[in-house]
C-alpha cells in the first residue's frame, strides 16, 4: 500500500507561513482600490501600479495616509521583536546595526516594511515594525549571524507577530 502524504495544512519547520503573507487579515490594509496616483502625506510613498512605491509623487496625487505610517502614527505595530540575554545585552549596539541594515534593505523594495521604534531596557532590546515580514526577517538575520533560540508566535486575530530571540 503506498503511503498517502499529509494533508497540505499540517505544519512542515522551514516552510513559509502563507498566512503571514496575506494582507486581507491586516486592519490597516485597505480594502478598496485606491484612486490612482495616490501619495502618503506623511512619509511621501506613492501608490501607482496597485503597490506603494518610492516614487516621486505627481502633483494630482491624492493625498492619503499609506498603512504604515497609519501604524505609526497609531503607535500599533504589527511586528515585535524582543531580544534577551546576555550577548544581547553586551553587543546591543551590534544587534541593532544589523535590524536596522535589514530595514534599510527592505524598505527600499517595501515601503510599508518600517521598525517604528526600539527601547532598550537593562535585561533587553525591543524592536517594533509596521510589518509582519520585517519582524521575521530581523528574528532569522538574528538567528543566522549569531544562533541562540529564536521563537516566532503569530496571533492572526490581532496580526502581530511576535518574534523572540535569546542569546
Amino acid at each position: 500500500m503506498k503511503p498517502t502524504p499529509p494533508p497540505p495544512s499540517v505544519f512542515r519547520p522551514g516552510r513559509h507561513l502563507e498566512v503571514m503573507d496575506d494582507p486581507m487579515h491586516d486592519p490597516y490594509f485597505v480594502r478598496e482600490k485606491l484612486a490612482e496616483p495616490a501619495a502618503c502625506r506623511d512619509c511621501g510613498a506613492v501608490f501607482h501600479g496597485g503597490r506603494w512605491q518610492w516614487l516621486v509623487a505627481p502633483e494630482h496625487a491624492h493625498l492619503t495616509r499609506c498603512p504604515a505610517c497609519g501604524r505609526i502614527h497609531d503607535d500599533m505595530p504589527a511586528g515585535w521583536v524582543t531580544m534577551e540575554g546576555e550577548f544581547a545585552h553586551a553587543h546591543a549596539a551590534e544587534l541593532l546595526e544589523l535590524a536596522r541594515n535589514l530595514e534599510l534593505r527592505e524598505k527600499a523594495e517595501h515601503p510599508l516594511q518600517r521598525i517604528i521604534a526600539v527601547t532598550q531596557e537593562a535585561d533587553k532590546v525591543l524592536i517594533t515594525t509596521t510589518g509582519l515580514n520585517l519582524a521575521r526577517g530581523i528574528g532569522e538575520a538574528l538567528q543566522h549571524a549569531y544562533k541562540g533560540k529564536l521563537d516566532l508566535h503569530y496571533s492572526p486575530d490581532e496580526y502581530l507577530l511576535r518574534v523572540s530571540w535569546r542569546r
